[in-house]
């Protein structure tokens, strides 16, 4: 038998059921599912030291378990002495077992890591359904090596999903185990 990532079973077999119960959805497909997690780093100090784009992809080939793209400038920018082609970031799109490998990871291993945690932001949907938020430190995953690391830097987390609304998507993404900031206590 093929293999399956835990997350996508638990989809199909869990939360399928509950969210078609809460929206009262009429078919299956009307469900909302995660269609790809992308990871983006931007590197302004890549134009002055080319070891750093190198370091970022290498971590980026870590955490995602698949290569990194390395993302150019499209113009000219000379208060940045940026020329058009240079590297500036590198990004990382995942779909199907990776993505949600990735996603049990980010939400049951490294979130529990961050320092002074207390959940994500509720703020970061789009108004489409997508989900945005940032990591400050890329050593809250465990394949870093926190000595080889150069510089700590953070990471753009966007989670895509198929949701209309942003109410879908954060009961999807609940379900999932997002653990959301509760309203603030006065």
């Amino acid at each position: 038998m093929a293999y399956v990532a835990r997350l996508n079973s638990d989809y199909k077999d869990r939360i399928v059921g509950e969210l078609m119960n809460q929206f009262n959805y009429s078919s299956v497909m009307q469900v909302p599912r995660i269609e790809k997690i992308v990871l983006s780093r931007g590197l302004g100090e890549a134009t002055s030291d080319k070891k750093v784009i190198e370091n970022a992809v290498n971590e980026f080939g870590l955490i995602a378990g698949q290569k990194a793209v390395v993302t150019r400038s499209k113009k000219d920018i000379s208060n940045f002495k940026l020329r058009k082609g240079m590297p500036v970031g590198c990004c990382v799109t995942l779909r199907q077992d990776r993505m949600y490998e990735f996603l049990d990871r980010l939400v049951n291993v490294a979130m529990p890591r961050i320092r002074d945690f207390r959940g994500v932001s509720p703020k970061g949907f789009d108004g489409r359904g997508n989900y945005n938020m940032g990591v400050k430190e890329q050593i809250i995953f465990p394949e870093i090596d926190v000595d080889k690391v150069d510089k700590i830097s953070g990471m753009d987390i966007t989670i895509v999903t198929s949701a209309r609304t942003d109410e879908e998507a954060m009961a999807l993404l609940k379900c999932f185990g997002f653990p959301f900031q509760g309203p603030k206590k006065s």
